[in-house]
């Protein structure tokens, strides 16, 4: 979402014990002060409830940053400073004597940083904060980033030890010919992404060869690799390995299914393998 507070907010409004977290604010297209206020305020509103997940990207070419009145070379190298800007109001240090964020200041918001390199995995570690890899579109650095992050974590006020989440897909049906099915729809998105296509999610269809080239194919089961498709048994199998290989403390769904009851029913499998690996 482009406005992630927002959503958040909406969210949180119509639920009652779901915890929430934004992943993520790209941290570059905003002013740390003003991220401050927004989870200041929904920290208040819903106490305990809500997570800051902060990403790096830009997410956006020059003339989006100009019109965000944000400098893109700039804002990526204050990153940084700009994470530690955020954790000393949440953990009441002033950073700034003259500006306090409010609400905000002093809330004790869980800040999370998010990634897919090497770069947010060592600064997570720097700071003492928990990391979360985006594996569940650019599964390259994983293994790499969660031993950087695990080797070089210095603990913090925030956190003892290190503390990992991986985002896989999962789509989930009765069958695995069904969630192939359902997994096409989140295949030609990646395809349209690379074409420099947008839109919405499209329907699933019978056969991506014809939709995709081979190099296309390539580039995308590249980076869906990540992915839990088929019934609960092949879920349960693949879940089962992937937690053994990363030791991941936390591991977070996406599953972008076309039909919203599909959809239900996939996460619906998924949590029965995980109350069925937690015995």
């Amino acid at each position: 979402s482009a406005a992630t507070s927002v959503l958040i907010g909406y969210l949180a409004a119509n639920t009652t014990t779901l915890h929430l977290g934004s992943g993520g604010v790209m941290l570059p297209n905003h002013s740390p002060l003003v991220i401050a206020e927004q989870f200041g305020t929904l920290n208040t509103l819903y106490p305990g409830r809500i997570d800051l997940g902060l990403g790096r990207a830009p997410g956006s070419d020059q003339p989006t940053m100009r019109a965000l009145r944000r400098h893109m070379s700039g804002d990526i190298d204050n990153f940084p400073r700009d994470v530690a800007e955020l954790v000393d109001w949440f953990d009441a240090r002033a950073p700034n004597p003259h500006v306090r964020p409010v609400p905000g200041y002093g809330e004790k918001i869980p800040v999370w940083l998010l990634g897919s390199s090497l770069y947010s995995a060592q600064l997570a570690a720097q700071l003492g904060l928990p990391f979360a890899f985006a594996s569940h579109f650019a599964p390259d650095m994983l293994f790499q980033a969660l031993h950087l992050y695990r080797t070089q974590f210095k603990p913090s006020a925030r956190l003892e030890k290190p503390y990992a989440m991986v985002c896989i897909n999962i789509i989930a049906a009765d069958s695995n010919r069904d969630a192939e099915f359902l997994f096409t729809s989140m295949q030609q998105a990646f395809v349209k992404l690379r074409r420099g296509e947008t839109g919405q999610l499209p329907p699933p269809i019978e056969n991506m060869e014809t939709f995709w080239s081979p190099s296309e194919q390539y580039g995308v089961q590249q980076a869906l690799s990540m992915s839990l498709v088929g019934d609960k048994a092949k879920v349960r199998h693949g879940l089962e390995s992937i937690l053994r290989e990363t030791q991941a403390d936390e591991i977070m769904v996406n599953g972008q299914i076309f039909d919203h009851q599909a959809r239900l029913h996939s996460f619906d499998l998924a949590m029965d393998v995980k109350e069925e690996l937690l015995g």
